[in-house]
């Protein structure tokens, strides 16, 4: 079975396809702007790159966020529900966890099917 590269780079791809399954990297939004933003930010990027391998954000299959601080919850589910497609919310684990960069405040991984 054919693995497929996106917006690869020396480190990482942006996007892997294996077995009609696309993997995405960890979205992040601009540094310098609020939680809400950068979900926002992140979310729009996810909404792309699934475009670019032929698929939605109605056939996301499992979603794992990761918040800098988790007292931001309530504000990026605000961006989160109002993003999701309504009858197709994926499974989805949300925790707190020391990002990349002290200025990236969240940061969404996503599994979707083709």
């Amino acid at each position: 079975m054919d693995i497929k590269r996106f917006e690869t780079g020396s480190r990482m791809s942006e996007a892997v396809v294996h077995n009609g399954t696309v993997y995405l990297a960890g979205q992040v939004g601009e540094p310098g702007s609020d939680v809400a933003e950068q979900t926002r930010q992140a979310l729009a990027e996810v909404d792309r790159l699934l475009a670019l391998v032929g698929s939605d954000k109605t056939r996301i299959l499992s979603t794992q966020i990761w918040l800098a601080d988790i007292a931001d919850f309530p504000k990026m589910n605000a961006v989160w529900d109002a993003w999701v497609a309504p009858g197709h919310a994926p499974a989805r684990a949300t925790g707190e966890s020391k990002l990349a960069a002290p200025e990236y405040l969240v940061e969404v991984i996503v599994v979707a099917a083709v």
